[in-house]
């Protein structure tokens, strides 16, 4: 991922988003006064991989094929970071890196710094799919280095291991998705299919392959499988069409993704198609056969001495946070070294890594096809790969800082989405305010965020990711639901009670969102210390009798969760549970442990039952909460392969059967969170946002709030020059009607 052009962009010499990296370099003093030379670099170890370094790591790995077909039948699933262990993201930042801070590493016996000699070259990780053979492989490719290949001259790159991986299939892919549409709409009896249903022009046909799954050993990895859902549009010469508007159902089909042949074939039941909805479009005006709404005014947000943050590459600095992006073809947008700049306290770590790792889609209708749509929407297919460029449309106002990003397409070419990450503040209303009765007199501040987020379409549904950081040193995780419903047929006069009937002939099956978000934590905790604890809360009503005459005391319990089984835990709103992550030797004022809290939003577990076939591969949905100590590899709660995964319980259901102790570690949260979604004749033909999520929270984190240094507004501050009772609370970015 690399930095793009900001949306607005003032004089480049008042630019605070301008990339720092080739400053000269720093010198700091040790505490013997002999200055360490602090070597400013121009690739951190965590920034994503360039397109050059991509591109790289593809040569290399075809280049060691060991003969012209092997070569030819390399498909390129995935190329990302090796990310590097955390002492050396510590020995980056405190040398290489400004803000250079030296004290991230500890110090020799002497009382001088450790001095470093160079950062270790950067690697990459391929997951290669052999389109002959079936076969996967992961590959770690050294680069920057120059190595002799036996083929194609001189490389950038060392293969230092290649392994193959039995019994798995790779995501999905666009162009496998594209080939598998052609092929499907070429095969004959597909064609008479639709015939029979008053369908000739197969270009008003929409086919999405969607993974199989695994509900029997028909579904085995040992060949690569899909099972399309079917959509017809109405107008070929509308290409803004709601093609989801009439499903097709009664074909059954299912296909070879390896050799791109349709393998079963079958006209089950002659399903109508439904009848033309004139409600079925979304676009503007006229478009759609509607008129827009016109007493809509314009809402502009202006900054006129650019925004509060500072970009220097990758590493963003707004207000007290400071922290990383990066982007994975999976996981989409990473958050990596969050940290609170704390006055005389300096830099305080609060996450060394967040990302949402998993999405499963389960629906609740037994019938065909809808009981096969459970979608594991980044293992299966790849949250990042299918962001959207902001470019063709952005929801954020005011200044913008964006991010491009780049991957690999499936047969190694590189490429990139232009304006993939938004980086933008906003207003958020009242940070804080008291007026005091006595005085008439008042304070007030407006709160502001800053959000980093990144938008992507899974078929029909849009999925919105967005990291919002608060004055008060709350970080907020929220996910915005939009798209499109996935629709079914019914036949005249039918109804079915396992969802909503949306228009005539069509229905929303009721469904299922889950969202995983993994948090490696590091509350007070330098790279490479493992201090953390969690502890579970819980709201207890004290029992009637002495310590409760009264009958309205209430406490809040806590309770260690010291293993990773005891540490398998629901969210329980009736006892306003949430939970800490401490440092077990970092106190405050008070003595207490500092700490953050999790605090849930509106959640839920799956409704299906326990012997649902899904489940095999989705048992990490059974708990909203999951702890478990930080290990490199353990990334996916559903394993690494969930596509056609015949393995029950792989991933975080079978890493935490070890009950390692959790009671002073380096501390991973995996925080399972969904919503049951009974679909509205609102929700038809574009679904409005609906918003789900969980916050962050300092807990003894701070000796104060750390919101009370937030200037006031300008006008408020004109209003106390005044001596004038304070005026409606404004706009700090100015927005003008």
């Amino acid at each position: 991922m690399a930095t793009a052009q900001e949306k607005t962009t003032p004089d480049p010499s008042q630019d605070p988003t301008r990339n720092t990296d080739s400053f000269p370099p720093k010198t700091t003093p040790t505490t013997k006064g002999i200055p360490v030379m602090m070597r400013a670099q121009t690739c951190h170890p965590l920034d994503p991989l360039s397109a050059a370094e991509i591109s790289v790591a593809v040569a290399t790995v075809r280049a060691a094929g060991a003969t012209p077909e092997v070569r030819d039948s390399m498909r390129f699933v995935e190329v990302v970071l090796v990310e590097p262990v955390k002492q050396v993201v510590a020995l980056a930042d405190a040398y290489f890196f400004p803000p250079f801070q030296p004290s991230l590493l500890p110090r020799t016996k002497g009382g001088g710094p450790l001095i470093p000699t160079k950062l270790p070259t950067r690697k990459a990780r391929l997951v290669v799919y052999n389109k002959k053979s079936n076969e996967t492989s992961v590959w770690i490719v050294e680069l920057r280095e120059v190595h002799a290949a036996t083929r194609g001259g001189p490389h950038r790159g060392k293969v230092i291991s290649s392994q193959v991986v039995p019994n798995v299939q790779p995501p999905m892919d666009a162009m496998e998705y594209a080939e598998c549409e052609a092929v499907v709409k070429d095969f004959p009896p597909f064609r008479e299919a639709m015939k029979r249903r008053g369908i000739e022009d197969m270009d008003l046909v929409m086919v999405d392959a969607w993974c199989v799954g695994y509900h029997s050993e028909a579904d085995a990895p040992n060949r690569r499988l899909a099972k399309p859902l079917i959509f017809c549009r109405s107008e070929s010469d509308c290409p803004m069409e709601n093609g989801y508007a009439r499903p097709v159902e009664g074909i059954y089909v299912l296909v070879d993704m390896q050799n791109m042949v349709v393998l079963e074939f079958e006209d089950r039941k002659l399903i109508p198609l439904p009848p033309t909805d004139p409600l079925r479009n979304y676009t503007s005006g006229e478009t759609r056969g509607g008129v827009d709404r016109s007493d809509v005014k314009p809402l502009q947000i202006i900054q006129p001495e650019g925004p509060s943050f500072r970009v220097n590459g990758h590493f963003i600095q707004w207000q007290k946070w400071n922290f990383r992006i990066g982007f994975t073809p999976r996981e989409g947008l990473v958050i990596y070294s969050v940290a609170y700049i704390d006055g005389s306290r300096g830099r305080r770590p609060v996450a060394h890594r967040l990302s949402f790792v998993e999405m499963v889609v389960p629906y609740g209708d037994p019938n065909d096809p809808h009981y096969r749509k459970n979608a594991f929407d980044a293992g299966e297919d790849g949250l990042g790969k299918n962001a959207h460029s902001l470019k063709k449309g952005c929801d954020c106002l005011g200044y913008i800082k964006y991010f491009d990003a780049h991957f690999t397409n499936f047969t190694g070419g590189v490429e990139t989405i232009e304006n993939c990450v938004c980086l933008h503040e906003e207003d958020h209303g009242i940070l804080w305010k008291h007026q005091d009765w006595r005085t008439g007199l008042a304070e007030v501040r407006r709160s502001r965020r800053l959000t980093v987020s990144f938008i992507c379409t899974v078929a029909n549904y849009e999925y919105g990711f967005f990291w919002h950081f608060y004055q008060d040193g709350k970080i907020e995780a929220e996910v915005k639901l939009t798209g499109i419903l996935s629709l079914g047929a019914l036949q005249p006069g039918e109804t079915r009670k396992y969802g909503t009937t949306i228009a005539p002939g069509l229905y929303a099956p009721v469904h299922q969102h889950f969202f995983v978000a993994r948090m490696d934590m590091a509350v007070d905790c330098k790279p490479g210390e493992a201090f953390n604890q969690v502890v579970e809360v819980d709201v207890k009503v004290e029992d009637p009798g002495k310590n409760n005459v009264h009958n309205n005391a209430f406490y809040a319990e806590e309770r260690l969760l010291k293993s990773e089984l005891e540490a398998m835990r629901d969210c329980n709103p009736l006892s306003a549970r949430h939970w800490i992550v401490r440092n077990t030797r970092t106190v405050n004022r008070t003595g207490q442990l500092t700490g953050y809290r999790l605090v849930p939003g509106s959640n839920c577990l799956p409704l299906a039952g326990s012997e649902a076939k899904f489940l095999r591969r989705a048992a990490f949905l059974k708990h909203n909460l999951w702890v478990t100590p930080y290990v490199h590899n353990e990334m996916h709660p559903g394993g690494e392969f969930p596509n056609q995964n015949p393995r029950v319980g792989d991933g975080l259901a079978t890493w935490v059967k070890q009950n390692r102790s959790l009671e002073e570690a380096d501390i991973v949260l995996w925080y399972v969170f969904g919503v049951t979604h009974i679909p509205r004749l609102e929700d038809w033909p574009v679904m409005p946002v609906e918003r789900i999520g969980f916050m962050l929270m300092p807990h003894g984190f701070f000796n104060c709030s750390p919101a009370v240094d937030v200037p006031p507004s300008a006008g408020d501050l004109d209003d106390k020059e005044n001596g004038m009772p304070a005026k409606p609370i404004q706009n700090e970015l100015i927005a003008k009607l």
